[in-house]
């Protein structure tokens, strides 16, 4: 008996948290929760800070429309929100004058305005005044055959709903359209005896019809946000996804340079003592330290390089290309059908491998882009070797029939990978359209200049 009254208060203790002192309030059924959450709703939507000063911000002066004005029209477009809210003031200001007349109709006027021009800085609050203004013009007015709601504040009731309702959430627009329905069955049951005509049914109707389709413009435009904000997250993945590749193309190809050259460090620190009849000991220490070092950093290299090979790639089996093999290169683009000419100024020399191997890449890429963009078109390749690096610029003309162009799902990516090559050589890069119609890419290698001792070396 005793363990079963333990094990009882046992499980008591664990479905009733201790920390949760609002737990023994907290409503049980899921329809009081949801009611609770509606009317929460409703006080965060119309009564808390119903009256904020919330101004109506100004169309954007480079919208669809507004960019192809200019001069003054361009500023008055900026202020085309608050016009037509005021034009729809001045409706209902006529509507009340013309129903009335005299000084009953001036103050009619004013009031089924006031809500209106209301809505351009206290949007919710104008919602509350137009239900007042509404009850004061159907007191004092001398229109009976409208009930509640007069020709004037008809007309206010609807724009401030529409107003409200586009500058607010669509849920605020279901909240006003139950509390204009709660006021007409009031003011149609309670005061509406002596009157033979209400017009609670058609201002429910076309309210309604008004509301919904600011909620389907609503609902919309968020969802043309939700999908601009995805291709814009889209976008800058696959840009950083291709700059990633890119990366790790270069990175593979200078693989095999560096290895090299690596590979001869260590080869010749370790024949140089035998080069050198009765060498110190020093020196041999030295060569020793050096091939050490360099076979450390040649594992090293292999290690973190490799981590970069996907797992189907393959070492190729002849060396990088270089400039010298560019003439096999313009030979192949021209059997493709694009003839290219090639220019060389300067006094041609050997470079370093890895300015060799982005020259020859960077100008078969462009080549490529000319081919996959501008079909038909003539291309040119300038070489300009100068004391102080490579100079290349790779131009072609316009396609001969812009109809034979076809959107690429790699566009992007050549340009993205010259630039990766240029910037790893601290070189500089231009790639424009040319006035022709063509295009144009200019690209400086920077390559030190070898010093006598280097030469004597």
């Amino acid at each position: 008996m005793t363990e079963t009254t333990e094990t009882t208060e046992t499980i008591q203790t664990q479905s009733t948290p201790p920390d949760d002192p609002y737990a023994a309030r907290r409503p049980g059924s899921p329809e009081i929760r949801v009611a609770l959450g509606a009317v929460r709703g409703l006080r965060e939507d119309l009564f808390e800070d119903a009256f904020a000063y919330r101004p109506l911000p100004h169309r954007e002066p480079d919208g669809r429309f507004t960019r192809r004005l200019t001069g003054r029209k361009r500023v008055y477009a900026t202020w085309s929100r608050h016009a037509l809210v005021g034009a729809g003031g001045a409706l209902a200001f006529l509507a009340s004058l013309v129903e009335d007349g005299g000084l009953v109709g001036l103050v009619c006027g004013l009031l089924a305005l006031a809500p209106v021009l209301l809505t351009l800085v206290r949007p919710a609050g104008a919602f509350w005044l137009s239900l007042m203004s509404t009850t004061l013009v159907a007191a004092f007015g001398s229109a009976w055959s409208d009930w509640p709601w007069l020709p004037g504040t008809f007309v206010s009731h609807l724009v401030v709903l529409t107003v409200v309702a586009i500058r607010t959430r669509p849920r605020t627009a279901a909240w006003m359209w139950l509390l204009t329905l709660a006021y007409g069955f009031v003011a149609e049951t309670v005061f509406g005896s002596n009157h033979y005509y209400t017009n609670v049914g058609p201002m429910l109707v076309l309210s309604a019809l008004v509301l919904l389709a600011v909620t389907v413009w609503h609902i919309r435009r968020q969802a043309e946000e939700e999908v601009t904000a995805q291709q814009t997250v889209t976008a800058h993945e696959r840009s950083r996804r291709t700059l990633l590749e890119e990366r790790t193309t270069i990175a593979r190809e200078l693989h095999d340079v560096v290895a090299h050259h690596m590979s001869v460090v260590a080869i010749q620190a370790e024949a140089a003592p035998y080069r050198v009849e009765n060498p110190p000991p020093e020196l041999e220490k030295a060569f020793a330290t050096i091939r050490e070092n360099a076979v450390a950093a040649l594992t090293e290299l292999r290690r973190v390089l490799g981590v970069v090979r996907a797992e189907d790639y393959e070492a190729p089996d002849a060396p990088q290309p270089t400039l010298a093999e560019l003439d096999g290169l313009l030979a192949n683009v021209r059997e493709a059908g694009l003839p290219v000419e090639k220019a060389v100024t300067g006094a041609v020399r050997e470079l370093p491998q890895g300015v060799e191997l982005s020259a020859y890449r960077i100008v078969q890429e462009a080549l490529s882009n000319t081919l996959r963009h501008a079909p038909g078109a003539s291309a040119r390749v300038e070489i300009g070797y100068v004391l102080g690096g490579l100079g290349l610029r790779i131009v072609n003309g316009p396609p001969t029939d812009p109809a034979l162009v076809k959107p690429s799902p790699g566009a992007g990516h050549g340009i993205t990978g010259m630039r990766e090559r240029v910037t790893m050589l601290n070189g500089e890069m231009t790639a424009d359209p040319t006035q022709d119609g063509g295009y144009e890419v200019t690209v400086f290698l920077p390559v030190p200049m070898a010093t006598a001792d280097d030469g004597a070396a």
